[in-house]
């Protein structure tokens, strides 16, 4: 399975065999690997041993910062699931969170819900569903210590947050959840690292009427995006693929209203 460092190793490895002297089959014969095995590497396919990596970085020319970084990758993507995961965390969740706490910037269109990252405790609990409450207070703890990533004092992720008009109008829960998730929203929207623009109704075609999802933007690493389902999660690590979803995102921000428009519905809804 791969693991939430997993595709960051694999094109920090590709950059550094790119910008070696030497061919990857001649990279191969130093480090007594075949070059279809370094390739696996370079293309997450298959993760290295920190022996490994090593051995490989010994051949190549490459910043004692960056040897550091990407032995720290390595570590990561071979630690056991048990190493990496808390009690009531799936892998998913737990790809998620490393991706929030990363993250230089998060895009995010939903079209019918308010995301998750700016979501009231008493809206995630109607998300969540009727359960009993000690099945609740992981997941609610979980979406609470999310929440922190975009106020925490050391260099908050910039957010984008794109919803579509239903997701500010639908009473979710009571009008009284509605009403406290409304007034968070202008709260959050206030803050220096956070867009919130929604998009009206209308019935022209977009990209966004094919789902939500988020993109994560990194400092050094490569850019996600993470499609949610109803019981599952995608990560998608390709550069195609990513920069697809980059052009969607920005086909959606030009239909959006603008934040001041945005703000001054949210009030209209709230009454």
């Amino acid at each position: 399975m791969t693991t939430p460092r997993a595709p960051e190793l694999a094109a920090a490895l590709r950059a550094a065999i790119k910008a070696s002297p030497l061919s990857v089959r001649q990279l191969a014969i130093n480090v007594g690997k075949s070059h279809t095995t370094l390739s696996q590497w370079s293309n997450g396919h298959r993760v290295p041993t920190v022996e490994d990596v090593r051995a490989l970085l010994d051949h190549l020319v490459v910043a004692d910062d960056e040897v550091a970084r990407i032995l720290a990758l390595t570590e990561a993507a071979n630690a056991p699931a048990g190493d990496r995961l808390v009690a009531g965390v799936t892998e998913a969740q737990a790809r998620i969170m490393d991706n929030e706490s990363r993250a230089r910037r998060i895009t995010e269109w939903s079209p019918d819900l308010v995301p998750g990252l700016l979501q009231t405790s008493d809206y995630a609990r109607v998300i969540l569903g009727d359960r009993p409450a000690a099945e609740l207070h992981i997941p609610l703890a979980l979406r609470a210590g999310r929440r922190e990533v975009l106020t925490r004092a050391d260099s908050p992720p910039e957010m984008l947050a794109i919803v579509g008009e239903d997701a500010i109008r639908s009473c979710i829960g009571s009008p009284t959840v509605r009403a406290h998730q409304l007034r968070h929203l202008l709260k959050v929207a206030e803050l220096d690292n956070v867009t919130l623009r929604v998009v009206p109704r209308s019935n022209a075609f977009h990209s966004g009427l094919l789902g939500p999802f988020v993109i994560y933007e990194f400092d050094r690493d490569p850019s996600v995006v993470l499609l949610e389902h109803h019981r599952s999660s995608a990560f998608l690590y390709n550069e195609v693929h990513v920069a697809d979803y980059q052009d969607a995102a920005e086909e959606i921000r030009q239909r959006a209203m603008s934040p001041e428009d945005t703000a001054e519905l949210i009030a209209e809804c709230i009454g």
